[in-house]
């Protein structure tokens, strides 16, 4: 009896523990980090990709100090940080060309104006 409790007592414990990280979670993020940085998230949302850039790095200690369980949410937190600066990213590159076309817009009425008078609508 007692071996068996013994045996479903380390059963137990070893289903309680983390799986390790597979590589190509790391991969991953790593790969989001440098999308995040070709898409130019460098300029419009540095404070994501440094956060990005540091869960990752968070994780790789995780992994060396064996706390597999914080890596692999760590890896996650990276990867979405990194997909989190490139909307970002996206968002500020539309704010631009809004901004652009509205200042176009603005000039072409003016030039409407002085062409045709204040009664162009």
């Amino acid at each position: 009896m007692r071996t068996f409790l013994f045996l479903l007592l380390t059963l137990l414990l070893a289903s309680c523990s983390a799986a390790k990280p597979k590589p190509e979670a790391f991969a991953n993020a790593e790969r989001a980090i440098d999308a995040a940085v070709q898409a130019g998230a460098e300029q419009h949302a540095p404070v994501e990709l440094r956060f990005a850039r540091e869960k990752l790095a968070e994780a790789n200690k995780g992994m060396e100090l064996k706390q597999y369980d914080k890596a692999f949410y760590l890896v996650e937190q990276a990867e979405i940080n990194s997909e989190l600066a490139i909307e970002k990213t996206k968002a500020a590159l539309v704010r631009t060309e809004v901004t652009e076309a509205s200042r176009r817009n603005e000039v072409l009425r003016e030039d409407f104006q002085n062409t045709y008078g204040e009664d162009f609508q």
